[in-house]
């Protein structure tokens, strides 16, 4: 190997490093809708209140995630990264959301069908505009 030339090792830490620094996606790409009250009861845990997080940060797994109940529990970080109207998301907002029901059979109807995540009131204008129906999202667990 030449003395100028750098190494491979080198070349992945550059790629790396510039990839953190331009904010490059490390998760998946879906949809979200929103649902309200009532919540209870759930796929996930019933009629159990100590279910949901203090932060009212939890959604409904769409049938993409739903995994055979699987997600039940799950965390996933969640962003808007755009909507059909402009200026829907709410920028720079992530939030952590735990999976506590299935959408399909969620007692509170989806503002969206087929959406990948159905995110609580509370979650979903955390993000964006409460009156959007669907948005699209950036999610990772």
């Amino acid at each position: 190997m030449s003395k100028h030339q750098p190494s491979g090792v080198l070349q992945w830490l550059s790629l790396f490093l510039l990839m953190s620094l331009f904010g490059v996606s490390h998760g998946e790409v879906g949809t979200a809708g929103q649902y309200s009250p009532p919540y209870l009861p759930t796929a996930c845990y019933g009629n159990t209140p100590a279910q949901f997080p203090s932060s009212n940060l939890f959604a409904a797994a769409g049938e993409g995630i739903w995994d055979n109940g699987a997600s039940c529990g799950r965390q996933y970080l969640v962003r808007c990264i755009s909507a059909s109207v402009p200026k829907t998301c709410i920028p720079g907002e992530t939030i952590q959301i735990r999976i506590v029901d299935r959408a399909a059979t969620s007692l509170s109807r989806p503002s969206s069908n087929g959406a990948t995540i159905v995110l609580s009131t509370t979650a979903f204008s955390t993000i964006a505009n409460a009156s959007a129906n669907s948005i699209n999202i950036e999610y990772s667990q």
